[in-house]
């Protein structure tokens, strides 16, 4: 009886140390394997959106021979100023993308003949959505392929977490080009689309910005947005200090799109007090020019997601309209009766136009917006939980 337990215990010490080996050798290798499958797809993917946006653009181009260049477009990258010595980096970085959007320009006007101004900007922004999209899918490439290269399970868990928000970004900026190229307004299109709601009639001020004087509350108001309809973001520093030099103002306020928590509500609309502003180079030149000065800034801010700013414009997006107008009014009675306040649209004026008379559709098309995407979320819901 003795020896049947010994021999048990040996047999349980065999299969102990077999099933530790195989946990500690085959086991992570099984599981890098599965990760690299899936990562893989994902990667296949994304190498196909970035595919297709180029597609996108070659067709709106006009031009098939003009597949390679825009390829190669799209590993376009731009390489930021030291900062060592911070003094005068403010200009050196505003000089490094101006330098940028001049060689947007000349690519566009080279893969373009005989087309508007309107055409050009919509491939113009379209190359950039491009861009971040071919620059996602070669990081999630670059990184399988080091998984896979050195066997390394802790890169692939490491990118598989990520994936999803990964996915969702790539899924946005694809979608960024097609309203691009084609017009369409796009969550961070809400601050013009406000401003474009007070406007008569937009007339042309600074660097691809658009004004319209009118009087809110019996304060006089400066509305300025990007120039629209057009994919545009414009130099709105530019124009607030050519008003500045000719008019005394006593408020600022600001309209933007911004980033929301998960658990907030797309479109709920919030204030606060600063230059409410994404372009860091602009916001800081304004800043040294506004705040030294003492004057008062407002910020109105909507709510988007991470991916809805660069997506079609959405309905809950688009329907907080009024609340930020009711804000923005707000702001505005803080100045004095017959006091001078500037009011700006920040954001991508893609499918804006430059009054209250060019947005009255904008509705319709957030309408016809919203059914494509209820049936794309239905369609996606009869997959299953997998």
């Amino acid at each position: 009886m003795v020896e049947i337990m010994q021999g048990s215990d040996i047999w349980g010490t065999v299969l102990w140390f077999a099933m530790l080996f195989v946990f500690m050798f085959v086991y992570p290798r099984m599981m890098l394997s599965q990760m690299l499958y899936g990562l893989e797809q994902s990667a296949q993917r994304m190498e196909s959106m970035s595919e297709k946006a180029n597609a996108l653009l070659t067709k709106k181009a006009g031009k098939d021979s003009k597949r390679r260049e825009i390829d190669e477009f799209t590993d376009f990258f731009v390489v930021e100023p030291l900062g060592i010595d911070p003094y005068g980096l403010v200009k050196k970085v505003d000089q490094t993308i101006r330098n940028m959007e001049e060689r947007f320009v000349d690519f566009v006007d080279s893969i373009t003949t005989g087309k508007n101004h309107e055409h050009k900007q919509q491939l113009n922004y379209g190359l950039r959505a491009a861009i971040g999209l071919r620059q996602i899918s070669k990081t999630v490439r670059h990184f399988v392929e080091m998984a896979r290269k050195f066997k390394n399970l802790q890169i692939a868990m490491i990118l598989q977490m990520q994936m999803p928000i990964i996915e969702k970004i790539a899924e946005s900026e694809l979608r960024g080009a097609e309203a691009f190229v084609n017009g369409i307004p796009v969550g961070d299109s809400i601050g013009p689309l406000v401003a474009a709601t007070y406007m008569k009639k937009g007339r042309k001020i600074g660097e691809d910005v658009v004004t319209d004087r009118v009087g809110i509350l019996g304060r006089d108001c400066f509305l300025l947005k990007a120039e629209g309809p057009y994919p545009n973001l414009g130099r709105e520093d530019v124009a607030i200090n050519a008003i500045m030099k000719k008019h005394r103002i006593s408020r600022i306020v600001t309209i933007d799109a911004g980033q929301k928590l998960e658990g907030e509500k797309s479109g709920s609309v919030v204030e606060g007090v600063g230059f409410a502003m994404a372009p860091v180079v602009q916001r800081q030149m304004l800043e040294d020019a506004l705040l030294t000065k003492k004057i008062p800034i407002d910020g109105v801010v909507v709510k988007v997601g991470m991916e809805e700013a660069i997506m079609p414009l959405r309905r809950d997006i688009y329907k907080s309209v009024p609340k930020a107008r009711e804000f923005v009014e707000r702001a505005v009675e803080r100045a004095k009766r017959g006091q001078k306040v500037i009011i700006v649209g920040v954001g991508n004026t893609t499918g804006i136009g430059n009054s209250r008379e060019d947005v009255k559709d904008v509705g319709r098309t957030v309408e016809e917006i919203e059914k494509v995407y209820k049936k794309q979320e239905a369609e996606h819901k009869k997959g299953g939980w997998f």
